[in-house]
């Protein structure tokens, strides 16, 4: 079949870019044939693999078809970019005709059999009320439920057009109830699908020795990622062998906070900035121990990538982290309660501290026993690794597409 990929952001960066990705690689090694639309920063237009340059159509911000940066689905981005919250009217309309434009061309080119869209957001709404003719599918990825709560006058536009999508995607089971509640959809049109890995890059590798321990970070580099409360948790473990490899970009002030706070660690915090997923998959094949603190979050691709490499894990116990990986009694996987929020994403100050504890405490324990065991032992986790290989997620979203299209899913 046809298929036309939907992003309103870059697609070489973020996990959401990783994933739609992944859906055109494993669409063609299937058989269809496929086209990317995306927004770009004007001059930065990105081809992925196996994709030809026929096949890509960009909508270029900051002085291309818009004078201003990527919006991004995360207000902290990994570059330049703008956020949903501080557009005006006159932006938004700019916003949406800009898609709206590129849109026109591209379907009238392409005549795609089957539209998939990333995020429950402003360009799906688009796509569904210029195409209603159109199977439309969407994926949420979680930053959409976040722009829902902290963008209440867009939720109209919003609403207006992924209440009438074909098939929505959830990346867990926790997603899929927020879904129903926030958009009122009903949950028989929403398939929970996951997130996945790259097998063939994610693989274990034989881990150096543990003087020190590797650590991987990877992300963006915000607070609603945890990584100022990561690097503070550290702080208080100088007294054990470890070394943080920090990946990711970020902006502004957050940004800055989280480089003072690595700067006061000295030479055991290494920044590589973003990496792509290749420089990633090294990393982790020689690290002991990934980590991830994040307060809000879909499915994490990292944690999977992690174990596929052959990692331990400590990360927040994310509705969606605890609903894949929770049922599993596995040394190589410590689970740390989230702080009580305020909002989407923001610790109260009075949690901060026992948060700070929490994660030391747990990464002390992994530092430990990767001193004792520097392999893990991946039989315990298995069923997990293929269940979310990008192999058996994509063929769980080809059954969205097949009924999209007004076929019996297999």
């Amino acid at each position: 079949m046809k298929i036309l990929h939907l992003l309103s952001q870059r697609p070489e960066a973020t996990g959401s870019g990783i994933y739609i990705q992944a859906m055109i690689r494993e669409a063609a090694r299937r058989g269809h044939e496929n086209f990317l639309l995306a927004g770009v920063p004007r001059g930065e237009e990105f081809q992925p693999a196996g994709l030809a340059s026929t096949a890509c159509e960009f909508v270029t911000f900051h002085g291309g078809d818009l004078p201003f940066p990527v919006v991004g689905m995360s207000d902290v981005m990994p570059y330049p970019s703008w956020r949903f919250s501080d557009l005006s009217a006159p932006e938004v309309e700019a916003y949406e005709w800009g898609f709206a434009d590129r849109l026109l061309d591209v379907v009238a080119g392409f005549q795609p059999q089957v539209i998939h869209s990333h995020h429950l957001w402003l360009l799906t709404a688009v796509a569904r009320q210029m195409f209603p003719h159109l199977p439309l599918v969407a994926t949420c990825h979680g930053s959409d439920l976040r722009q829902f709560h902290f963008c209440p006058h867009l939720r109209p536009r919003v609403l207006a057009g992924t209440r009438h999508l074909q098939g929505i995607m959830a990346l867990s089971g926790a997603q899929k109830h927020d879904i129903i509640r926030l958009y009122d959809i009903p949950g028989d049109r929403i398939e929970v699908v996951g997130a996945g890995y790259n097998e063939a890059l994610f693989r274990p590798q034989p881990k150096p020795t543990t003087d020190p321990v590797q650590l991987v970070y990877a992300g963006k580099l915000s607070r609603a990622k945890g990584v100022p409360w990561l690097l503070r948790a550290l702080g208080n473990l100088v007294h054990l062998p470890w070394r943080l490899h920090l990946v990711g970009g970020g902006t502004g002030e957050e940004r800055d906070e989280i480089l003072e706070l690595a700067a006061a660690l000295g030479d055991r915090v290494q920044l590589w900035g973003p990496q792509s997923q290749e420089e990633l998959a090294r990393l982790m094949g020689q690290a002991h121990l990934v980590v991830l603190a994040s307060f809000f979050e879909g499915l994490p691709l990292v944690v999977l990538e992690a174990l596929a490499c052959g990692c331990r894990v400590v990360t927040t116990a994310l509705p969606g982290v605890k609903e894949v990986l929770g049922g599993y009694d596995t040394e190589a996987i410590v689970l740390v309660d989230r702080p009580r929020l305020l909002g989407q994403d923001t610790p109260r100050q009075e949690d901060e501290d026992g948060f700070v504890r929490d994660l030391a405490n747990a990464l002390t324990s992994q530092i430990l026993a990767a001193r004792e065991r520097p392999e893990i032992d991946r039989r315990e986790i298995g069923e997990i690794l293929e269940y979310y290989s990008w192999s058996q997620v994509f063929a769980r979203v080809e059954q969205v597409y097949l009924g999209a299209l007004g076929h019996e899913p297999h």
